[in-house]
């Protein structure tokens, strides 16, 4: 049973990747997605990235770094992404996913992506930081996970901060909707939030519901420096107080650098329409 379901959710697809890809760089365009630090990402696996997660309904962030990564390392490295469960319950879209190195969130799958030599994306605030409401735009919110701490720690990889900036500008989040993804059983998915979003054209939507025309919004990522955790070993994964110290280090990293860039662009919409006008 695990090998059945090992074969069904690590099905990266270089062929379709390749073709992927420049869409993924066009829609980056859209946002004027920016990746800085490009040269920080490793040739290869083990690694560990870390992102902020941002924009439930247009999510430029995750494309713009898979097209660097691609760029930089080709179609046949892949760059496995761990994504929300729900998203794989569904026909087809399940499926389109896994082909792009995506997968399920959760330590098995990290494991056996670290395991395969596979840079792993992770985003451990989730749904909860995706549906931070817009007025928490500029905060980076973890939601307190460590899993992926005590993962680097025991598997001895490297751990390289990545922000993304303007994202959660590309639709308007009103509020988390905990009550709304109670009342679904989204728990069973392990998913605590059901954000109400506005959205261009549908208005105030429940839930990542695509939008057809993203506000458009300069993106800025940061590929951060990794962090200097090499000192410490596997059994420190065990170390409530080591646990703690490595994610108020990382979490002030990922801070620090969306203070950085939310000055530099403190109205992404603004710049974006006014590179547009410019274009033009």
């Amino acid at each position: 049973m695990a090998e059945a379901q090992e074969a069904v959710e690590f099905q990266h697809d270089p062929e379709f990747l390749a073709r992927i890809v420049p869409l993924m760089e066009k829609y980056g365009r859209y946002f004027d997605s920016e990746v800085r630090g490009v040269e920080r990402l490793p040739d290869s696996g083990p690694v560990l990235l870390v992102g902020n997660h941002s924009g439930p309904n247009s999510d430029p962030d995750t494309p713009a770094l898979m097209a660097a990564w691609y760029r930089k390392n080709g179609v046949d490295n892949p760059l496995v992404v761990l994504s929300f469960d729900v998203i794989f319950e569904i026909p087809r879209i399940g499926d389109f996913f896994r082909r792009l190195a995506q997968v399920p969130a959760n330590q098995r799958n990290a494991n056996a992506a670290l395991d395969r030599g596979a840079a792993v994306l992770v985003y451990p605030g989730g749904a909860e930081e995706m549906a931070r409401p817009w007025t928490e735009r500029n905060r980076i919110d973890l939601a307190g996970n460590k899993g992926f701490i005590k993962l680097a720690l025991r598997r001895g990889v490297p751990v390289i901060p990545v922000v993304g900036h303007g994202g959660h500008e590309s639709s308007i989040v009103l509020t988390r909707g905990r009550r709304i993804a109670k009342a679904l059983g989204l728990h069973r998915f392990r998913t605590y939030s059901m954000p109400l979003t506005f959205t261009i054209p549908w208005g105030v939507v429940v839930g990542p519901i695509p939008s057809l025309l993203p506000i458009p919004a300069k993106v800025t990522m940061q590929v951060c420096e990794p962090m200097s955790w090499s000192h410490l070993g596997p059994e420190d994964a065990e170390n409530p107080e080591v646990l703690e110290h490595c994610y108020q280090e990382i979490q002030s990293v990922m801070q620090s650098t969306l203070d950085d860039l939310a000055k530099e662009h403190p109205y992404p919409v603004l710049t974006r329409l006014q590179g547009l006008l410019k274009r033009d």
